[in-house]
C-alpha cells in the first residue's frame, strides 16, 4: 500500500459543522473551540463564515470569533467568502485564507445558490482576484463530487471541469467533497483520477460525509493515489442542508485514529483532539459522532 508519509487535516467544524445546528452557539464557545483545536497541533482550522445572516445565522458571529481568538504561528484560520461583500468582511477581520465554493451538480448548484454553475463561477472571478490581490490565499470547493441529491451520480469529468476552473482563477487547493455521502472507494479513486489528469494531486483534497459510513473506506482510496489533504469535522459536526438525510462530516478523530494506525504522520495530539470535540459536544447536548471518541470514553 503506497500511502502519503504526511497528511494535511483540514478542520471544518467550527464552520462546516456548526452552520447547520439549530440553536446559537455563544461565541465564546466558538472562541473555546478553536483554541483547543489549535492546541492539539491542527494546521488548518476553518473558523467561519461570512455569509448572509438570513441564510446562514449561525455564522453571524464570525467577525466576532475571528477578533477573539488567539492566532497561533503556523495555523490558518480560513473563512467561507462566497461574493465580494463576504470579501470585504474577511478583510476587516484580518484573515489570511479565504474560500469558495462551487458545485459539480447543475441542479445543487441551482438550489444552493441560486445559480448554474457557470454563473457561480463568474460571480467567485472577482472575489478571488481580489483575494489574492490583498495577498490573501484563496481554497475552492467542489461540492456533490461523488453524487447529488437531485442528478444521482454525477460524471469525474464534471468534476474535473470544476476543479480546474478553480485552479485557473488561483485557488491554490481544490476539496472535493461528497456532500451526501453517498460515494464507495471505486467511485472514489476514479473520480480522484479525473481530477489528477487536469490538475496535479498535491492541489486536492478529500472532503467525504459518512451518511453510508463510507468516508473513511474513500479516504483510505484516495490517500492510495496521492491525496495528502483531509478535510474532517470534529465530533462529525455538520451536514448539509440542501441533502436529505446527509449526516455529518467524517469524525477529525476517526480520520486521525486511522491515520495513526497506518503509520502516516499528521502532527495532531488524538487526546486533544477528543477533548476538543467532546467539550463542543457538551456544549451543544448531544454525544460525540465519533466513534473513537465514544469508545475512549465509554
Amino acid at each position: 500500500m503506497r500511502l502519503p508519509p504526511r497528511v494535511k487535516l483540514v478542520e471544518v467544524g467550527p464552520r462546516d459543522g456548526l452552520q447547520n445546528e439549530p440553536q446559537p452557539v455563544p461565541v465564546a464557545a466558538k472562541v473555546e473551540l478553536i483554541e483547543r483545536l489549535s492546541a492539539s497541533g491542527l494546521a488548518v482550522i476553518e473558523s467561519g463564515s461570512f455569509v448572509s445572516p438570513k441564510w446562514v445565522p449561525q455564522m453571524a458571529s464570525t467577525a466576532e470569533v475571528m477578533a477573539a481568538i488567539t492566532r497561533r504561528d503556523g495555523v490558518s484560520y480560513p473563512v467561507l467568502t462566497p461574493n465580494l461583500q463576504g470579501l470585504e468582511a474577511a478583510l476587516a477581520a484580518k484573515v489570511e485564507e479565504v474560500a469558495v465554493f462551487a458545485a459539480a451538480s447543475e441542479s445543487f448548484s441551482r438550489k444552493n445558490i441560486n445559480c448554474s454553475i457557470a454563473e457561480s463561477l463568474e460571480r467567485f472571478a472577482p472575489v478571488v482576484a481580489r483575494a489574492k490581490a490583498e495577498g490573501l490565499r484563496v481554497r475552492g470547493y467542489v461540492s456533490c463530487v461523488l453524487g447529488c441529491p437531485y442528478e444521482g451520480e454525477i460524471a469525474p469529468a464534471a468534476v474535473a471541469e470544476v476543479a480546474v476552473r478553480l485552479a485557473e482563477m488561483g485557488c491554490y487547493e481544490v476539496s472535493l467533497g461528497d456532500t451526501i455521502g453517498i460515494g464507495t472507494p471505486l467511485q472514489a479513486r476514479a473520480m480522484v483520477a479525473a481530477v489528477a489528469e487536469k490538475l496535479p494531486v498535491a492541489m486536492l483534497a478529500a472532503h467525504f460525509h459518512d451518511t453510508y459510513g463510507q468516508a473513511l473506506a474513500n479516504i483510505l482510496a484516495v490517500l492510495e493515489l496521492g491525496v495528502a489533504v483531509v478535510d474532517s469535522s470534529v465530533a462529525g459536526l455538520g451536514g448539509c442542508p440542501y441533502a436529505k438525510g446527509a449526516s455529518g462530516n467524517v469524525a477529525s478523530e476517526d480520520v486521525l485514529y486511522m491515520l495513526d494506525g497506518l503509520g502516516v504522520s499528521s502532527g495532531v495530539d488524538l487526546g486533544r483532539l477528543m477533548a476538543a470535540g467532546n467539550f463542543i459536544s457538551a456544549v451543544l447536548g448531544k454525544p460525540s459522532g465519533s466513534k473513537v471518541a465514544r469508545a475512549k470514553s465509554g
